[in-house]
């Protein structure tokens, strides 16, 4: 190998992504939300999207418990809610932070878009787990411009 984890790491970080919050209810736990920029589109039909968990998130043994979760878009003047999801130990959603949509799933307010997913499958990927959800509900909520991440930090559209 040519290179070291640190330079994978800052040429990965030269792709600009989307942020999501992706919220979870699974039985024996309380609802949470955690930061993500690793969402991406998998399957136009079937509907199916993708993102990664690290194997050591203190989210992991509640992603283990979980059969759904729901992708929550952040718009750009979300960058606070991003951080406080992005923190160990600070995943827990407050009364009153979000909804309950159908089978419980939390859906947080103000957000672009939720999609609602059943997990269709789990993958090894290394250091991360890859969740493989099945889309059965989306929501747009108006035409506001993304959170993005680039560089090890956040940005707006210009």
């Amino acid at each position: 190998m040519g290179f070291d984890s640190l330079q994978f790491r800052q040429a990965l970080g030269r792709f600009a992504t989307g942020v999501c919050v992706i919220t979870a209810n699974p039985p024996g736990h309380a609802p949470f939300g955690l930061t993500v920029n690793s969402f991406a589109s998998l399957s136009l039909a079937p509907p199916l999207v993708l993102w990664s968990l690290q194997k050591d998130s203190d989210t992991a043994e509640a992603f283990r418990a979980a059969r759904s979760y729901c992708v929550n878009i952040l718009a750009q003047g979300q960058r606070a809610r991003a951080e406080r999801f992005a923190r160990k130990g600070a995943h827990a959603l407050q009364p009153g932070e979000y909804t309950p949509g159908s089978g419980g799933l939390p859906l947080l307010a103000d957000v672009l878009a939720t999609l609602a997913c059943d997990i269709e499958a789990r993958h090894d990927g290394g250091d991360h787990t890859i969740l493989v959800g099945r889309v059965r509900e989306i929501a747009a909520h108006g035409s506001g411009r993304p959170l993005l991440f680039y560089g090890g930090t956040y940005h707006a559209l210009g």
